[in-house]
Protein backbone atom coordinates (compact mmCIF):
# COMPACT_ATOMS: atom_id res chain seq x y z
CA UNK A 1 0.00 0.00 0.00
CA UNK A 2 3.02 1.98 0.44
CA UNK A 3 1.47 4.63 3.27
CA UNK A 4 2.59 6.48 6.68
CA UNK A 5 1.44 3.70 8.63
CA UNK A 6 1.59 6.20 11.70
CA UNK A 7 -0.71 8.51 9.66
CA UNK A 8 -2.98 5.38 9.12
CA UNK A 9 -3.03 3.97 12.93
CA UNK A 10 -3.74 7.65 13.78
CA UNK A 11 -6.53 7.95 11.22
CA UNK A 12 -7.62 4.35 12.40
CA UNK A 13 -7.78 4.96 16.28
CA UNK A 14 -10.16 8.38 15.18
CA UNK A 15 -12.46 6.19 13.69
CA UNK A 16 -12.66 3.26 15.99
CA UNK A 17 -16.51 3.26 17.50
CA UNK A 18 -16.69 5.11 20.78
CA UNK A 19 -13.35 6.94 20.56
CA UNK A 20 -13.68 10.30 22.53
CA UNK A 21 -11.06 13.08 23.08
CA UNK A 22 -11.10 11.74 26.68
CA UNK A 23 -9.97 8.29 25.70
CA UNK A 24 -7.57 9.39 23.35
CA UNK A 25 -5.96 11.14 25.75
CA UNK A 26 -5.82 8.44 27.59
CA UNK A 27 -4.04 6.05 25.36
CA UNK A 28 -1.50 8.88 24.83
CA UNK A 29 -0.91 9.24 28.81
CA UNK A 30 -0.99 5.37 29.10
CA UNK A 31 2.29 5.64 26.61
CA UNK A 32 0.09 2.30 24.67
CA UNK A 33 1.66 2.02 21.13
CA UNK A 34 -0.37 2.18 17.88
CA UNK A 35 0.46 -1.61 17.44
CA UNK A 36 -0.47 -2.77 20.92
CA UNK A 37 -4.01 -0.78 20.99
CA UNK A 38 -4.90 -2.77 17.75
CA UNK A 39 -3.83 -6.24 19.46
CA UNK A 40 -4.55 -6.55 22.78
CA UNK A 41 -7.48 -8.49 23.55
CA UNK A 42 -9.78 -5.68 24.83
CA UNK A 43 -9.88 -6.81 29.01
CA UNK A 44 -5.98 -6.19 28.67
CA UNK A 45 -6.50 -2.76 26.64
CA UNK A 46 -9.27 -1.68 28.63
CA UNK A 47 -7.48 -2.32 31.85
CA UNK A 48 -4.50 -0.31 30.42
CA UNK A 49 -6.73 2.55 29.91
CA UNK A 50 -7.98 2.55 32.63
CA UNK A 51 -11.51 2.11 31.72
CA UNK A 52 -13.63 0.20 33.94
CA UNK A 53 -17.32 -1.05 33.73
CA UNK A 54 -18.85 -2.94 30.71
CA UNK A 55 -16.80 -0.68 27.71
CA UNK A 56 -14.49 -2.36 25.93
CA UNK A 57 -12.97 -2.11 22.35
CA UNK A 58 -13.96 -5.30 20.49
CA UNK A 59 -11.33 -6.53 18.52
CA UNK A 60 -13.06 -6.55 15.14
CA UNK A 61 -14.81 -2.99 15.22
CA UNK A 62 -10.69 -2.13 15.62
CA UNK A 63 -9.09 -4.13 12.94
CA UNK A 64 -12.31 -2.68 10.90
CA UNK A 65 -10.95 0.87 11.39
CA UNK A 66 -7.65 -0.05 10.97
CA UNK A 67 -8.09 -1.05 7.45
CA UNK A 68 -10.48 2.03 7.06
CA UNK A 69 -7.60 3.97 8.44
CA UNK A 70 -5.30 3.00 6.17
CA UNK A 71 -7.42 3.35 3.14
CA UNK A 72 -8.03 6.50 4.34
CA UNK A 73 -4.20 7.37 4.75
CA UNK A 74 -3.54 6.86 0.97
CA UNK A 75 -6.36 9.12 -0.11
CA UNK A 76 -4.75 11.61 2.11
CA UNK A 77 -1.33 10.85 0.41
CA UNK A 78 -3.16 11.13 -2.93
CA UNK A 79 -4.70 14.53 -2.14
CA UNK A 80 -2.06 16.17 -0.14
CA UNK A 81 -4.03 15.97 3.09
CA UNK A 82 -3.08 16.23 6.52
CA UNK A 83 -4.01 14.64 9.73
CA UNK A 84 -3.40 16.20 13.27
CA UNK A 85 -3.82 13.78 15.95
CA UNK A 86 -4.73 15.04 19.34
CA UNK A 87 -1.66 15.37 21.63
CA UNK A 88 0.56 16.01 18.29
CA UNK A 89 2.57 19.17 18.24
CA UNK A 90 0.71 21.26 15.73
CA UNK A 91 -2.93 20.16 17.33
CA UNK A 92 -4.22 23.30 18.11
CA UNK A 93 -3.71 24.79 21.44
CA UNK A 94 -7.05 26.47 21.85
CA UNK A 95 -9.30 23.49 20.53
CA UNK A 96 -7.21 21.27 22.77
CA UNK A 97 -8.87 23.06 25.46
CA UNK A 98 -12.11 21.19 24.64
CA UNK A 99 -13.66 18.49 26.45
CA UNK A 100 -15.35 17.44 23.53
CA UNK A 101 -12.02 18.05 21.14
CA UNK A 102 -11.97 15.61 17.58
CA UNK A 103 -10.09 13.06 18.02
CA UNK A 104 -8.20 14.17 14.62
CA UNK A 105 -8.58 16.56 12.10
CA UNK A 106 -7.80 16.12 8.13
CA UNK A 107 -6.07 19.27 7.08
CA UNK A 108 -6.09 20.40 2.97
CA UNK A 109 -3.75 23.43 2.87
CA UNK A 110 -0.65 24.84 5.19
CA UNK A 111 -1.63 27.28 7.00
CA UNK A 112 -0.72 27.38 10.77
CA UNK A 113 -4.37 26.53 13.08
CA UNK A 114 -2.62 27.71 15.95
CA UNK A 115 -1.81 31.24 14.89
CA UNK A 116 -1.95 33.99 17.38
CA UNK A 117 -4.48 36.20 15.96
CA UNK A 118 -7.72 33.63 14.76
CA UNK A 119 -11.16 35.67 14.60
CA UNK A 120 -14.40 33.53 13.80
CA UNK A 121 -16.29 35.28 11.54
CA UNK A 122 -20.34 34.05 11.15
CA UNK A 123 -23.65 34.62 10.29
CA UNK A 124 -26.72 34.04 8.51
CA UNK A 125 -26.90 32.56 5.06
CA UNK A 126 -29.67 35.25 3.57
CA UNK A 127 -27.15 38.06 5.06
CA UNK A 128 -28.49 41.58 3.53
CA UNK A 129 -25.74 44.29 1.92
CA UNK A 130 -25.78 45.91 5.69
CA UNK A 131 -23.95 42.52 7.03
CA UNK A 132 -21.94 42.04 4.15
CA UNK A 133 -20.82 45.40 3.54
CA UNK A 134 -19.52 45.45 7.14
CA UNK A 135 -17.51 42.46 7.07
CA UNK A 136 -15.33 43.33 4.23
CA UNK A 137 -15.24 46.68 6.07
CA UNK A 138 -14.21 44.88 9.32
CA UNK A 139 -11.44 43.01 8.06
CA UNK A 140 -10.15 45.54 5.30
CA UNK A 141 -9.73 47.57 8.73
CA UNK A 142 -7.99 44.92 10.40
CA UNK A 143 -5.52 43.89 8.50
CA UNK A 144 -2.95 46.43 8.50
CA UNK A 145 -3.29 45.81 12.46
CA UNK A 146 -2.89 41.99 12.38
CA UNK A 147 -1.27 40.85 9.12
CA UNK A 148 -0.53 37.45 10.85
CA UNK A 149 -4.40 37.21 11.04
CA UNK A 150 -6.36 34.38 10.16
CA UNK A 151 -10.34 34.32 9.40
CA UNK A 152 -11.97 31.42 10.30
CA UNK A 153 -15.64 30.55 8.78
CA UNK A 154 -17.40 27.88 7.60
CA UNK A 155 -17.36 28.42 3.54
CA UNK A 156 -21.37 28.29 3.75
CA UNK A 157 -23.32 31.16 1.62
CA UNK A 158 -23.43 34.30 3.46
CA UNK A 159 -21.72 35.70 5.71
CA UNK A 160 -19.16 32.97 5.44
CA UNK A 161 -18.46 33.51 2.42
CA UNK A 162 -18.27 37.26 2.71
CA UNK A 163 -15.82 36.50 5.69
CA UNK A 164 -13.36 33.89 3.82
CA UNK A 165 -13.67 37.09 0.44
CA UNK A 166 -12.60 39.76 2.75
CA UNK A 167 -9.28 37.81 4.06
CA UNK A 168 -9.05 36.98 0.63
CA UNK A 169 -8.87 40.71 -0.67
CA UNK A 170 -6.74 42.18 1.55
CA UNK A 171 -4.08 39.23 2.00
CA UNK A 172 -4.90 37.29 4.78
CA UNK A 173 -4.56 34.03 5.48
CA UNK A 174 -7.99 32.03 6.07
CA UNK A 175 -9.75 28.49 7.14
CA UNK A 176 -12.64 27.11 6.15
CA UNK A 177 -14.26 24.26 8.30
CA UNK A 178 -16.64 22.02 6.46
CA UNK A 179 -19.05 19.79 7.95
CA UNK A 180 -18.50 17.22 5.28
CA UNK A 181 -15.14 14.77 4.13
CA UNK A 182 -12.73 16.70 2.01
CA UNK A 183 -14.09 14.62 -0.67
CA UNK A 184 -16.23 17.23 -1.81
CA UNK A 185 -17.03 20.82 -1.32
CA UNK A 186 -20.32 21.93 -0.02
CA UNK A 187 -22.05 24.08 -1.22
CA UNK A 188 -21.04 23.23 -4.86
CA UNK A 189 -20.68 26.83 -6.18
CA UNK A 190 -17.85 27.60 -3.40
CA UNK A 191 -15.51 25.12 -4.97
CA UNK A 192 -13.71 28.15 -6.48
CA UNK A 193 -13.81 29.63 -3.29
CA UNK A 194 -12.11 26.71 -1.65
CA UNK A 195 -9.40 26.72 -4.29
CA UNK A 196 -8.52 30.00 -3.89
CA UNK A 197 -8.36 29.63 -0.18
CA UNK A 198 -5.58 27.03 -0.37
CA UNK A 199 -3.72 28.55 -3.32
CA UNK A 200 -3.66 31.62 -1.16
CA UNK A 201 -2.12 29.71 2.26
CA UNK A 202 -5.39 29.08 3.54
CA UNK A 203 -6.66 25.81 5.03
CA UNK A 204 -10.19 23.73 4.52
CA UNK A 205 -10.53 21.72 7.88
CA UNK A 206 -12.67 18.54 9.00
CA UNK A 207 -13.02 15.97 11.50
CA UNK A 208 -14.76 13.85 8.81
CA UNK A 209 -13.31 11.21 6.69
CA UNK A 210 -13.84 11.15 2.57
CA UNK A 211 -17.42 9.74 2.20
CA UNK A 212 -18.93 11.82 5.10
CA UNK A 213 -21.88 13.57 3.90
CA UNK A 214 -22.73 16.86 4.90
CA UNK A 215 -25.99 16.04 7.20
CA UNK A 216 -27.97 18.61 9.61
CA UNK A 217 -26.12 17.67 13.03
CA UNK A 218 -22.66 17.43 11.53
CA UNK A 219 -22.84 21.61 11.11
CA UNK A 220 -23.59 22.23 14.58
CA UNK A 221 -20.65 19.73 15.92
CA UNK A 222 -18.30 21.83 13.05
CA UNK A 223 -19.46 25.05 14.25
CA UNK A 224 -17.90 24.15 17.77
CA UNK A 225 -14.35 23.64 16.11
CA UNK A 226 -14.90 27.50 14.68
CA UNK A 227 -15.71 28.89 17.97
CA UNK A 228 -12.77 26.71 19.32
CA UNK A 229 -10.22 27.53 17.24
CA UNK A 230 -10.44 31.06 17.68
CA UNK A 231 -10.20 33.60 20.58
CA UNK A 232 -12.62 36.32 18.95
CA UNK A 233 -16.04 34.86 17.79
CA UNK A 234 -18.02 37.62 15.81
CA UNK A 235 -21.41 37.22 14.50
CA UNK A 236 -22.48 39.71 12.00
CA UNK A 237 -26.13 38.48 11.04
CA UNK A 238 -28.16 35.90 12.72
CA UNK A 239 -31.58 35.06 12.96
CA UNK A 240 -32.18 33.85 16.72
CA UNK A 241 -32.40 30.32 15.55
CA UNK A 242 -29.45 30.59 13.17
CA UNK A 243 -26.54 28.31 13.13
CA UNK A 244 -24.00 31.43 14.23
CA UNK A 245 -25.74 31.40 17.35
CA UNK A 246 -24.63 28.03 18.23
CA UNK A 247 -21.32 28.99 17.27
CA UNK A 248 -21.69 32.00 20.03
CA UNK A 249 -22.81 29.96 22.39
CA UNK A 250 -19.96 27.65 22.25
CA UNK A 251 -17.49 30.32 22.23
CA UNK A 252 -19.13 32.08 25.08
CA UNK A 253 -19.69 28.84 27.36
CA UNK A 254 -16.39 28.46 26.39
CA UNK A 255 -14.80 31.27 27.94
CA UNK A 256 -14.00 33.25 24.95
CA UNK A 257 -14.62 36.76 23.52
CA UNK A 258 -18.33 36.93 21.82
CA UNK A 259 -18.92 40.25 19.57
CA UNK A 260 -22.19 41.07 17.50
CA UNK A 261 -23.48 44.11 15.28
CA UNK A 262 -26.20 45.46 16.18
CA UNK A 263 -29.21 45.97 13.66
CA UNK A 264 -32.77 47.19 13.46
CA UNK A 265 -35.10 45.89 15.75
CA UNK A 266 -37.55 45.08 13.04
CA UNK A 267 -35.22 42.85 11.03
CA UNK A 268 -34.80 39.06 11.27
CA UNK A 269 -31.37 38.85 9.92
CA UNK A 270 -30.41 41.00 13.00
CA UNK A 271 -32.57 39.30 15.55
CA UNK A 272 -30.13 37.28 17.04
CA UNK A 273 -27.25 39.87 17.29
CA UNK A 274 -29.49 41.96 18.73
CA UNK A 275 -30.38 38.95 21.42
CA UNK A 276 -26.59 38.47 21.91
CA UNK A 277 -26.02 41.76 23.31
CA UNK A 278 -29.18 42.27 25.22
CA UNK A 279 -28.09 38.88 27.05
CA UNK A 280 -24.93 40.16 27.44
CA UNK A 281 -23.38 37.40 25.71
CA UNK A 282 -22.32 39.29 23.13
CA UNK A 283 -20.15 42.76 23.31
CA UNK A 284 -22.15 45.18 20.76
CA UNK A 285 -19.07 46.43 18.23
CA UNK A 286 -19.65 48.85 15.11
CA UNK A 287 -15.90 49.16 14.24
CA UNK A 288 -12.47 48.21 14.19
CA UNK A 289 -11.18 50.91 16.47
CA UNK A 290 -13.90 48.85 19.20
CA UNK A 291 -12.53 45.68 17.95
CA UNK A 292 -9.44 46.42 19.07
CA UNK A 293 -10.37 48.03 22.10
CA UNK A 294 -12.39 44.77 23.44
CA UNK A 295 -10.31 41.89 21.81
CA UNK A 296 -7.07 43.08 23.84
CA UNK A 297 -4.98 41.95 20.64
CA UNK A 298 -2.26 44.02 20.21
CA UNK A 299 -1.34 45.15 17.33
CA UNK A 300 1.57 43.95 15.41
CA UNK A 301 3.50 47.22 13.86
CA UNK A 302 3.99 50.95 15.15
CA UNK A 303 2.55 51.35 11.32
CA UNK A 304 -0.71 49.84 12.56
CA UNK A 305 -0.79 52.64 15.45
CA UNK A 306 -4.58 53.80 15.73
CA UNK A 307 -5.20 56.40 13.21
CA UNK A 308 -4.57 60.03 14.15
CA UNK A 309 -7.61 62.15 14.93
CA UNK A 310 -8.14 64.83 11.91
CA UNK A 311 -9.45 67.50 13.79
CA UNK A 312 -10.86 69.13 10.13
CA UNK A 313 -11.49 66.10 7.90
CA UNK A 314 -12.56 66.68 4.69
CA UNK A 315 -15.56 64.97 3.70
CA UNK A 316 -18.48 64.69 1.20
CA UNK A 317 -21.56 62.98 0.18
CA UNK A 318 -22.96 60.79 2.77
CA UNK A 319 -20.43 61.38 5.56
CA UNK A 320 -20.50 65.06 5.43
CA UNK A 321 -23.83 65.41 5.46
CA UNK A 322 -24.02 63.16 8.61
CA UNK A 323 -20.85 65.38 10.12
CA UNK A 324 -23.07 68.69 9.24
CA UNK A 325 -26.16 67.73 10.40
CA UNK A 326 -23.78 66.42 13.83
CA UNK A 327 -21.89 70.08 13.73
CA UNK A 328 -25.35 71.72 14.38
CA UNK A 329 -26.67 69.93 16.77
CA UNK A 330 -26.09 71.15 20.57
CA UNK A 331 -26.02 67.72 22.30
CA UNK A 332 -25.43 63.64 20.83
CA UNK A 333 -28.33 62.52 18.53
CA UNK A 334 -29.72 59.10 18.59
CA UNK A 335 -29.35 57.18 15.50
CA UNK A 336 -33.52 57.11 15.02
CA UNK A 337 -33.13 60.83 14.86
CA UNK A 338 -30.34 61.36 12.39
CA UNK A 339 -32.33 58.61 10.36
CA UNK A 340 -35.04 61.18 10.17
CA UNK A 341 -32.76 64.54 9.86
CA UNK A 342 -30.35 63.17 7.36
CA UNK A 343 -33.10 61.47 5.35
CA UNK A 344 -30.81 58.48 4.35
CA UNK A 345 -31.54 54.97 4.33
CA UNK A 346 -30.39 52.81 7.50
CA UNK A 347 -28.38 50.97 5.92
CA UNK A 348 -26.05 53.40 4.40
CA UNK A 349 -26.32 55.88 7.59
CA UNK A 350 -24.85 52.73 9.26
CA UNK A 351 -21.98 52.28 6.97
CA UNK A 352 -20.97 55.50 7.18
CA UNK A 353 -21.31 55.84 10.77
CA UNK A 354 -19.04 53.01 11.28
CA UNK A 355 -16.53 54.33 9.23
CA UNK A 356 -16.72 57.91 10.87
CA UNK A 357 -16.25 55.98 14.13
CA UNK A 358 -13.08 54.17 13.02
CA UNK A 359 -11.85 57.44 11.65
CA UNK A 360 -12.15 58.65 15.08
CA UNK A 361 -14.48 61.66 13.38
CA UNK A 362 -17.74 60.49 15.31
CA UNK A 363 -18.08 59.17 18.71
CA UNK A 364 -21.04 56.59 19.87
CA UNK A 365 -22.25 56.98 23.12
CA UNK A 366 -24.32 54.09 24.93
CA UNK A 367 -28.19 54.30 23.87
CA UNK A 368 -26.69 54.26 20.19
CA UNK A 369 -26.06 58.28 20.25
CA UNK A 370 -23.66 60.05 18.23
CA UNK A 371 -21.67 63.17 18.70
CA UNK A 372 -18.49 64.07 17.05
CA UNK A 373 -15.31 63.95 18.47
Amino acid sequence: MNVDSEVGYKVALSMVPGMTAQTARAFIDADISFDEFFSLDSVTLSRRLGITGSFVFPMAERQEALRRGMEESVFMRDHHIRCIFLGDESYPSLLDEMVNAPVALYVLGDTDLDARHMLALVGTRKCTAYGSEFTRRLVADLAPYYPDMAVVSGLALGIDAAAHGAALENGLATIAVVAHGLDMIYPAVHRGLARKIIESGGAIVSEYPRGTRPFQRNFLERNRIVAALCSVTFVVESEVRGGAMSTASQAFHNNREVMALPGRASDPMSAGCNFLIHSERAHLVTSAAQFVELSGWVPQHAAAAPRQLNLFPELDGVPKLIYDTLRKEAAAVSLDRLFQLTNLGMKDLMVALTEMEFDGIVHKLPGARYELA
